[in-house]
């Protein structure tokens, strides 16, 4: 099974991240690693870190030249931003002398809609810093990363994942659009808002836009699709092994995520039974014959749990962030007294960068999902047992001329 684990701070040293449960022999591409990255860091609306940060990922363990061993993978985002944080971020008991940047001020006024209160109650914490340092979505680089490399290996047997932007605020795509992913493929990789009509994206900028000048955020609506999954993956024996289930915690643990839907999701759910289901159907096969086609997607390639080999889809909703430039009424909690919240560097609107992280997480979740049911400690045995199940599963749902 894959699995991974982050570690650091948005102001400290770095980003740590161990990708665990890759079989030897994958190839990784480095630079499409950054790539991934460099996309996370774009969109419009994004704030001024953006132009400070220039991720890229060094791999310190569990490749070698150029092949992943089996071993764990680690990987390390250096914060360029760290030289201006140190009098802050320091991990000794005292600050080292001659530590540059500010001494910044403890931090005592919790933002409405953050980690903020929550986690200074919970660890018994008077500077919040060490809550929104954590809780921070700069923590989602590390997660870009490790699903960067997730994707490597499910293109390795097929898998493609792209993602799009469907709505900002009340701009953007109607519920009864569908986008093919050979429109999300032609997406480009500098795209302002990844929203593949382009008046659409215009409504959503002028959102963004107003919200900015307003002081204010903006959340929306973002999609991921993954094309050509194998059939299978998942399970309906328990709760937990549920693809959908495990999709739906991967997408919903994205901050400032508060919503999933798997393929029509919301809008299945004020339809009849008779406009939600998609009818199995006898269609030609590409090398004659009959095979058995589904005329509509609109469970999202997943049924009982299980991918039926339609293309996965799934949405993410997110709320507007959380930091106000005109903040919103909090508590100073040394005081117990009335005080605005606290103002942190921030975005006007990350739904974007959240699809690219959305990428990431279904990406992860795939691949973890591939490993289980095919195995292989190479990624040869790998590639053998995915294609065996796709040559058994083809024999039973098409039938020669």
């Amino acid at each position: 099974m894959l699995r991974f684990l982050t570690a650091g701070e948005s102001h400290g040293q770095g980003l740590v991240i161990v990708l665990e449960g890759l079989p030897a022999g994958l190839p990784i591409d480095f630079d499409a690693i950054t790539g991934h990255l460099r996309q996370r860091q774009g969109g419009y609306g994004r704030g001024r870190r953006m132009a400070i940060e220039s991720d890229r990922a060094e791999i310190l363990a569990g490749v070698r030249k150029g092949h992943t061993t089996g071993a764990p993978l680690a990987m390390l985002i250096r914060n360029r931003d760290w030289d201006n944080w140190q009098a802050t971020m320091y991990v000794e008991a005292a600050m080292p002398e001659g530590a540059p940047g500010a001494r910044r001020a403890d931090v005592v006024r919790p933002r409405p809609g953050h980690a903020d209160l929550a986690g200074a109650l919970k660890y018994e914490l008077t500077d919040i810093r060490d809550v929104l340092e954590r809780a921070s979505a700069r923590e989602t680089a590390a997660r870009v990363a490790a699903g960067a490399v997730a994707r490597q290996l499910l293109a390795a047997v097929g898998v493609e994942i792209a993602s799009h932007v469907r709505t900002i605020g009340g701009a953007g795509l109607d519920d009864s659009v569908s986008v093919s992913f050979d429109r999300l493929r032609a997406l480009p990789g500098d795209s302002q808002l990844r929203c593949v009509d382009a008046e659409a994206e215009a409504a959503m900028i002028r959102v963004i836009d107003a919200a900015k000048e307003a002081g204010d955020t903006v959340g929306g609506t973002f999609e991921v699709v993954a094309h050509n999954v194998p059939v299978g993956l998942g399970s309906h024996v328990q709760w937990d092994r549920k693809l959908d289930g495990r999709l739906a915690q991967a997408i919903m643990s994205i901050h400032a995520v508060k919503a999933v839907a798997i393929g029509d999701g919301v809008a299945g759910a004020h339809r009849p039974g008779s406009q939600v289901h998609d009818e199995i159907l006898i269609g030609a096969a590409e090398t004659g014959g009959r095979k058995v086609v589904r005329p509509t997607n609109r469970a999202g390639g997943l049924e009982g749990g299980i991918t039926n080999g339609e293309d996965l889809r799934v949405t993410g909703f997110m709320k507007p962030i959380a930091t106000l430039m005109k903040p919103l009424r909090s508590v100073d909690l040394t005081t117990i007294e009335d005080a605005p919240a606290a103002i942190e560097r921030s975005d006007v609107c990350a739904v974007p960068a959240a699809a690219v992280v959305g990428e990431a997480m279904v990406a992860l979740v795939l691949a973890d999902a591939v490993t289980e049911r095919f195995g292989g400690d190479s990624l040869r045995q790998l590639q053998a047992h995915v294609a065996d199940a796709a040559a058994q599963i083809a024999s039973r749902v098409t039938r020669p001329q």
